[in-house]
């Protein structure tokens, strides 16, 4: 399998930055193995093209913008949002024909990220609905594994009293209660009740309790968990939001939705942090890095989710980071 995004990957939008963090000067981004560059356009929208001035193949990201278009750093060559060449320098009167353009891709702003397609994307970014207000947004975090390998890890439960022990499980309590997977009327897994039981269920809890998990995988390389204490307390809702950047490397960010009005920002952004920290060195060690969709790994009635995930990339027609 070569590390070029497939057919069925370009009918996606995929995550590739904080809408944060392009600001005046190019931005350069990674996805599925295709080096892009973001700017804003003199609206302040999102534009995204292929890192490589079609004159000489510098990179577009090492350039500026000026009134609104993408000047390139090795002869200004100027492109605008659509990737037009508008002006050569060194031909000040010369007017570029149409063939003189840059490769552009879809490039728009949701849930405080920039999202792009590499094709003709079929597939909206997912929709949230009924979260908190309060967001904070975590990351972005480089991991050296799949997306889908980082996504299925979010919603597995088995490994909370080992990787979490003494945060979200015990190892005197490892036990994976039976739970049932439904699907969305478009085919996504979801678990509609999950309990466990956490020694500190959240960043504001003071002791343990047991927990009410919901999960739902929102689209191949994404998924949500909401989960509140049984005896009332904030309700978390976390997404975790992958960005294939290789076949077998990822950047992560996990948005928290909440409903906790004590804890400060840094308070929720450390918990969430030590909780991925203990997450990250596991993840890198899983061998092949790649998802097994077709076998070779063995499982039990704890990994339902799992398999659900893994047969709905199938579905989908997941070929990247999978094997």
């Amino acid at each position: 399998m070569t590390d070029k995004p497939l057919a069925t990957e370009q009918g996606w939008w995929w995550p590739v930055a904080l809408d944060t963090d392009l600001g005046a000067e190019p931005l350069a981004v990674q996805l599925m193995g295709q080096a892009l560059v973001l700017w804003r356009d003199g609206q302040g929208a999102p534009v995204l093209m292929t890192d490589r001035c079609p004159h000489r193949g510098a990179q577009l990201s090492l350039g500026q913008v000026h009134d609104g278009v993408l000047q390139c750093p090795y002869h200004g060559w100027r492109f605008n949002a659509e990737g037009r060449c508008v002006g050569i320098p060194a031909q000040p009167s010369f007017v570029p024909p149409a063939t003189h353009t840059a490769c552009r891709h879809g490039a728009r702003s949701k849930h405080g990220l920039i999202w792009a397609s590499l094709g003709d994307a079929v597939h909206e970014p997912p929709a949230l609905r009924g979260l908190p207000s309060r967001r904070l947004i975590y990351g972005p975090f480089d991991v050296h594994t799949s997306a889908p390998r980082a996504v299925e890890n979010f919603l597995d439960t088995a490994h909370f009293a080992y990787v979490h022990r003494g945060w979200l499980g015990e190892a005197s309590h490892p036990e994976v209660p039976p739970y049932d997977v439904t699907t969305t009327a478009d085919g996504r897994p979801v678990i509609e009740q999950y309990k466990a039981w956490q020694p500190r269920a959240s960043a504001s809890s003071p002791g343990g309790d047991w927990v009410d998990y919901r999960y739902e995988v929102l689209s191949p390389y994404s998924a949500l968990l909401t989960k509140r204490a049984e005896g009332g307390g904030p309700q978390d809702s976390y997404v975790a939001w992958a960005c294939p950047t290789t076949e077998e490397s990822c950047r992560l960010w996990f948005a928290q939705y909440t409903s906790d009005d004590q804890s400060s920002d840094d308070e929720l952004r450390d918990f969430q942090v030590t909780i991925f920290s203990q997450d990250q060195p596991i993840l890198e060690s899983q061998q092949p890095r790649r998802l097994p969709i077709s076998g070779g790994e063995l499982m039990g009635s704890a990994d339902r989710l799992s398999v659900a995930y893994r047969r709905y990339l199938q579905r989908c027609g997941i070929a990247y980071g999978v094997c």
